[in-house]
């Protein structure tokens, strides 16, 4: 453990001393699913940021809603001005764990999600578009959208507390895997 410990102590300083900004970041779309979040962005070069996010949402509802989950995503952004300025794309994986239950989600996504609870995990990745705005010296506000892959292993439940499982599966998902409206505030 001491040793992960000391890499990831190093890699995250020899990070810092290199990059000549740092980020940190909240994304609102996320908030307004009740999931506390946080994200980090270092510059790596004049043009080439890298990108951590994660969220954790440990909350039940009523009438057996929940969407208990942690989600995160890292990625590289290679940015067409400057880092941290106007438009970028980027590259992103992500990976995650889930108990959700009694939700309907749009476009009738997961149709079976209102009346099951699903428990699992999931992992794939994506490329994004985005557009960062400076405000001041030290906030900014950015958009982004990714689209891509995502695997997903679940247990399959009746919704309700305590119901047996009713399945084992897999799902692969293609399509958004990132969506953030983000306020930023830079520390160096």
């Amino acid at each position: 453990m001491k040793k992960f410990f000391l890499i990831g102590a190093t890699l995250l300083f020899s990070l810092y001393a290199s990059a000549q900004h740092v980020a940190l970041k909240n994304n609102i779309v996320y908030d307004a699913t009740a999931t506390p979040n946080l994200g980090l962005e270092v510059g790596l070069g004049k043009k080439v940021t890298m990108d951590l996010s994660a969220g954790y949402n440990p909350f039940e509802f009523n009438n057996d809603k929940q969407a208990k989950h942690w989600l995160a995503h890292a990625g590289v952004r290679f940015w067409t001005c400057e880092k941290f300025n106007g438009t970028f794309i980027g590259v992103h994986a992500l990976g995650g764990q889930y108990d959700v239950a009694g939700f309907k989600l749009p476009f009738d996504m997961f149709k079976k999600l209102r009346d099951h609870r699903y428990d699992g995990y999931m992992y794939g990745g994506g490329i994004s578009i985005g557009h960062q705005w400076i405000l001041s010296k030290r906030w900014g506000i950015e958009g982004e959208i990714g689209a891509g892959y995502a695997r997903m292993h679940y247990d399959e439940y009746a919704k309700g507390k305590d119901m047996p499982k009713l399945r084992t599966g897999n799902h692969n998902y293609w399509g958004v895997t990132k969506a953030s409206i983000s306020f930023i505030y830079f520390i160096h």
